[in-house]
């Protein structure tokens, strides 16, 4: 694995549960298309897990 994960926020948090918007929001994302790098670790990749339909992720 790399150790470092670009994160995009591809898809809005409108309509969707809270849990979701909460786990985007902890993932360091407001705004569509915004993209944040994060450590790749068990923490991100289950958040990522979490709204993987929300968002894109590469490795870096």
């Amino acid at each position: 694995m790399a150790n470092k994960l670009a994160i995009t926020l591809t898809r809005s948090i409108i309509g969707r549960p809270q849990d979701q918007r909460k786990t985007v929001e902890a993932l360091g994302l407001k705004k569509l298309q915004q993209t944040v790098v994060k450590e790749d670790n068990a923490a991100t990749r289950g958040m990522i897990n979490k709204v993987s339909h929300l968002v894109k992720v590469e490795e870096q």
